[in-house]
């Protein structure tokens, strides 16, 4: 008969070997995640290592492009009619050239009621590209200066415009940006409509969510 002080012995030696066998099996089936640019790997043995040219640090989300500096030219076409008390752009298509984030084309509307050579305009835009749009409003300091005080004549336009959202990547995007440009008035007769070649220079931040 094995008496009560062998038995006890024999179970803990028994649970020693229990935990000692567990202890291997674990350091044998260790696994750590190995991260190389967008490609993961796991890796399974008694001491992982990383591959050459992985880490086991992974690496931060990439953020997406959407905001910053901005600066871009356009140029197109402006439909427009002018009386002697008014000068409305009725459309306006342009292509842009230069930090555009993408927002290569124009459009708009604008008018002016002239008193003098310098007079301010109103106007709004919308920049678009890549299934994304950029709403702009010209602020109500900005000015519309003719080189004469009758047509024909060449304008220049200076001042600034507000972001006031957007589409896509740039709903809710605000900001500022300085304007300057210019287009000619070609016809001399009032009430005429014609197509004037417009040039636009928009530079600035755009700030998004």
């Amino acid at each position: 008969m094995i008496s009560i002080k062998r038995k006890s012995i024999a179970i803990v030696v028994a649970i020693g070997l229990a935990a000692s066998f567990t202890s291997a099996a674990s350091a044998a089936t260790k696994t750590i995640t190995c991260y190389k640019g967008t490609t993961v790997k796991k890796v399974t043995a008694a001491k992982p290592k990383c591959p050459a040219g992985y880490t086991t640090k992974k690496p931060a989300a990439a953020k997406p492009a959407s905001g910053g500096a901005f600066e871009s030219t356009y140029k197109g076409n402006m439909s427009l009619v002018w009386t002697d008390s008014s000068v409305q752009a009725t459309s306006i298509t342009a292509t842009g050239t230069g930090s555009n984030l993408g927002l290569t084309n124009m459009s708009g509307t604008g008018s002016s009621a002239p008193q003098a050579q310098c007079n301010g305009f109103q106007g709004k835009g919308v920049l678009s590209g890549g299934g994304n749009t950029l709403n702009v409003e010209f602020a109500s300091s900005s000015e519309a200066c003719a080189d004469s005080d009758a047509a024909p004549a060449n304008v220049t336009l200076k001042g600034s415009a507000n972001i006031t959202g957007g589409t896509g990547k740039y709903a809710g995007a605000s900001g500022s940006l300085k304007v300057t440009g210019s287009f000619g008035i070609k016809s001399t007769a009032a009430g005429s409509k014609e197509s004037s070649a417009l040039t636009i220079t928009l530079s600035g931040n755009v700030v998004t969510k």
